[in-house]
């Protein structure tokens, strides 16, 4: 990217403007979950696909439609069970008359040719139904019969599942996982969340939203966020906070060492700096700073490490692990001598 391309100030103070009233529209529908809004957002603007695990009843698919109606998008939902077969979410041929005595296979589409795809309770379909959403997610098209066609874009999978209930449900693969670029956790709100929920929402509905933001305008933001600047030590900290997730990475950290048994894949490491440039555009800077990266990282991380035995005895869990990463992971990775004195 050349220095001309790149965000002024003046560029970037209105584009800020109008991502701050995207989150305060989704603050005003969705109570209590500002943190959450601002991640969702970051993971919209990063054109990657997001994980919502929560137990039931917290909000997880409401927000997701809630988002389809903000950007005035094509939104479809999936109700995943495990009779879904592939072709209910890809589509198929069928047999149709062709007005001239004839019969031909006509493509008949299935959900995933949306904008937004709801996958709900994502984690109730079996693997091979699951499987069909890889090509889509990562190529942004469906192969069927040798024939691939491309879905409308942008294309984003926002999925949900409940991490509770293990009857009936199929984990998804570790290839699945990666593919998503955020793994979001929807908690429980506070009492006072849930006494303005009662008062404020009746039945639980949320209002419709006072501004949508049409395709354009996400376009825009689209542009906007290519034209974040990525500095080199940036760059560098993120490769090395990444490689730092494998065990016999050169910096390593001794937490990894002991409870991890496969770490990020590079597609991590595209993750987080994307991450970065749309939290760096939120906050209305032309480039990434270091905080962004923070910022971000732990949404990217916690579904792509693989822990072992040993961290479950011990109950240490992921986030525990990537403190460590980040506590021991330096931003500019030069250690100063010890006998040297800065200042």
């Amino acid at each position: 990217m050349t220095t001309q391309n790149l965000l002024t100030l003046e560029e970037i103070k209105p584009i800020s403007n109008k991502i701050r009233l995207l989150l305060e529209e989704l603050d005003k529908m969705f109570l209590g979950r500002s943190d959450l809004h601002r991640m969702v957002v970051i993971g919209i603007l990063s054109r990657g696909h997001i994980l919502l695990e929560g137990v039931p009843g917290v909000g997880k698919t409401a927000l997701i439609k809630g988002l389809g109606n903000l950007f005035g998008l094509m939104f479809d939902r999936v109700q995943f069970t495990p009779d879904l077969m592939p072709c209910d979410i890809s589509g198929t041929n069928i047999l149709q008359d062709s007005g001239n005595g004839k019969r031909e296979m006509v493509f008949q589409p299935g959900p995933i040719f949306t904008n937004i795809l709801l996958a709900d309770e994502i984690n109730r379909a079996s693997p091979k139904t699951q499987s069909a959403l890889l090509e889509a997610m990562q190529e942004g098209s469906v192969t069927l019969l040798g024939e691939t066609r491309k879905l409308p874009q942008p294309f984003f999978v926002l999925a949900s599942q409940n991490p509770i209930e293990l009857e009936g449900t199929y984990p998804l693969p570790e290839a699945q996982l990666d593919r998503f670029m955020f793994k979001l956790t929807v908690g429980m709100p506070s009492s006072e969340v849930l006494q303005d929920i009662i008062v404020n929402r009746r039945h639980g509905v949320p209002p419709e939203p006072e501004t949508v933001f049409d395709a354009e305008m996400l376009r825009a933001l689209f542009a906007a966020q290519e034209r974040i600047f990525l500095p080199m030590a940036v760059a560098a900290y993120i490769a090395r906070l990444v490689a730092a997730t494998h065990p016999a990475g050169a910096e390593t950290p001794s937490i990894v060492r002991d409870y991890v048994t496969f770490g990020a894949s590079p597609r991590a490491a595209i993750a987080i700096a994307e991450a970065a440039r749309s939290a760096a555009l939120i906050n209305g800077r032309p480039s990434v700073g270091f905080e962004d990266v923070r910022s971000v990282i732990a949404a990217v991380l916690n579904h792509r490490l693989l822990v072992g035995y040993k961290a479950r005895m011990d109950k240490v869990d992921v986030q525990k692990i990537i403190k460590g990463i980040i506590d021991t992971i330096k931003e500019v990775g030069l250690e100063l001598p010890k006998d040297i004195k800065v200042g």
